[in-house]
């Protein structure tokens, strides 16, 4: 009997399908433990808990920390997720010469549409 195997995908990998045009452009993406995922299309009241969460954590954190929407972090070599918020120190560069790393991210935030938003600390 054979048994086929998943392909794992890399970072370096997925970000050069990416580059290649493989994704539907109309579509997001994002790489779980090798594994490329379809992200869910985000409702209306996703898309405003995700505003007002965000206008009041610029405001709150005052340039302390960079705020970032929907943008990828890297947790290891084959996890890339954009989560919907996530809190991260401030960098010189910010973060032009690599997404955020887990030393970097003070919080990541996902914002659901069952009226729970749920924070996880790295």
């Amino acid at each position: 009997m054979t048994f086929a195997t998943a392909k794992r995908f890399s970072i370096a990998e997925y970000d050069r399908l990416a580059e290649l045009g493989f994704f539907e452009s109309d579509n997001r993406f994002e790489l779980i433990r090798g594994e490329i995922i379809k992200m869910a299309a985000k409702g209306r009241f996703h898309s405003v808990c995700n505003t007002l969460l965000v206008e009041e954590l610029i405001i709150l954190l005052a340039r302390r920390a960079r705020v970032r929407v929907q943008e990828p972090i890297i947790l290891s070599d084959d996890t890339e997720p954009e989560p919907d918020v996530v809190i991260a120190r401030s960098r010189s560069d910010n973060y032009v010469s690599s997404h955020p790393e887990s030393a970097d991210i003070l919080l990541v935030i996902e914002v659901s549409d069952s009226l729970l938003i749920i924070g996880y600390l790295i």
